[in-house]
């Protein structure tokens, strides 16, 4: 198993690539076989010379580059997969809780299906996690976004005329996007504060220059992939009522508590959306799993009666296609790296390694992951 297909997004609003020509000959030097589709890396900056000098074959269509192909790469979840020969290994996000029917139809198509999702967050694994790379980004372009948008300026600023107070930065979820955020809001000179539901992050907080929000919500702890675990009722309500008071004296607000397989606990809500400034920005990085903050929607900005905006927050990372896309192939060749074999020279679908058996969820005409089975 060699021969890799490099697909082309069909989504208008997708700008990344999976593979970048640089990556693609490191692959080739291996021993793959590298086939792009054309026009794959456009709106990532990486033009089809760029393929073709790096040894891919170019085709004209997903279609068209179906044929052969042992290992298809693309990034969000395909439309279809009529053309993908069976026995072949599909890697993209596939938002498999969510998508019961499309895993079904994989399975039923003979198709080895990798989740980039779930992918395990270890440390042999890391190269590889899409969702660290990708959500970093997303992290600095919620509080660029929200920068540009907001009516003053983020650092301090000593003039003739008087002093401007930096603005105030609050994130809520200091996993990697919220660690990025409040790295950014800080080298752009606000003033930061930031709460995570697990106490054992508060080193990191202080030692990128915020301030931890402290609030007392009884026993925490985390999953042992590092994620928060799911609030009770009782200490979402706990949360939302302290977090109001630091909304109120914030400028900008950054919401990152998306959980991955749930809907997004709803942390802001328009009482306390009525009692910001005009003028604030709120940015909901969660919106698109049911949202962090009442009103968001998806792709779209919301301004409340009161002036404070509600900024999309989803895939932002979209934004910066070309970093985004290096870091993207990083983890696509990491992982076409890790699998495989030397002696055969081609990728070996290993279920005895931890990674593989973490996210392949299809194989044989069958769904074998313990997690989707039923």
């Amino acid at each position: 198993m060699k021969k890799i297909l490099v697909c082309r997004e069909t989504d208008p609003r997708e700008t990344r690539t999976p593979l970048i020509p640089d990556d693609i000959k490191r692959l080739i030097s291996m021993g793959y076989e590298v086939t792009a589709v054309k026009g794959t890396g456009i709106k990532s900056g990486f033009p089809d010379e760029a393929y073709e000098k790096a040894g891919a074959r170019l085709v004209s269509s997903n279609e068209e580059g179906y044929k052969g192909s042992e290992i298809v790469l693309r990034i969000m979840k395909p439309e279809s997969i009529e053309g993908i020969e069976s026995g072949a290994l599909h890697l993209s996000y596939l938002d498999p809780f969510n998508e019961k029917e499309l895993l079904g139809n994989m399975a039923a198509a003979g198709l080895q299906t990798v989740s980039l999702e779930m992918i395990p967050r270890t440390t042999l694994a890391q190269k590889m996690d899409v969702q660290s790379s990708q959500t970093s980004l997303a992290g600095y372009v919620a509080v660029v976004n929200a920068a540009a948008r907001l009516p003053k300026i983020l650092p301090m600023m000593v003039t003739p005329s008087g002093t401007i107070n930096p603005a105030r930065v609050f994130i809520i979820g200091v996993g990697v996007a919220g660690l990025q955020a409040i790295a950014t809001a800080k080298r752009l000179g606000a003033r930061v504060d930031a709460f995570d539901t697990r106490p054992v992050v508060e080193e990191q907080v202080k030692s990128l220059g915020a301030s931890f929000v402290k609030i007392d919500l009884g026993e925490m702890s985390q999953t042992d992939q590092g994620y928060a675990k799911e609030l009770t009722p009782e200490q979402i309500a706990r949360q939302q009522e302290a977090q109001a008071k630091v909304c109120e004296r914030s400028n900008i607000v950054i919401t990152t508590a998306k959980v991955f397989g749930r809907k997004a606990p709803r942390l802001i809500k328009k009482d306390v959306l009525d009692r910001m400034m005009p003028g604030s920005i709120v940015v909901d990085m969660a919106v698109s799993t049911g949202g962090n903050v009442e009103g968001s929607k998806l792709f779209e900005d919301v301004v409340t009666d009161n002036g404070v905006t509600i900024m999309s927050g989803d895939l932002l990372e979209r934004q910066v296609p070309y970093d985004a896309s290096k870091m993207l192939s990083g983890n696509f060749t990491a992982f076409l790296t890790h699998f495989y074999d030397k002696e055969t020279r081609e990728l070996k679908v290993d279920l005895n390694d931890e990674i593989m058996r973490g996210c392949l969820l299809t194989q044989g005409g069958e769904i074998i992951h313990e997690r989707f089975k039923n």
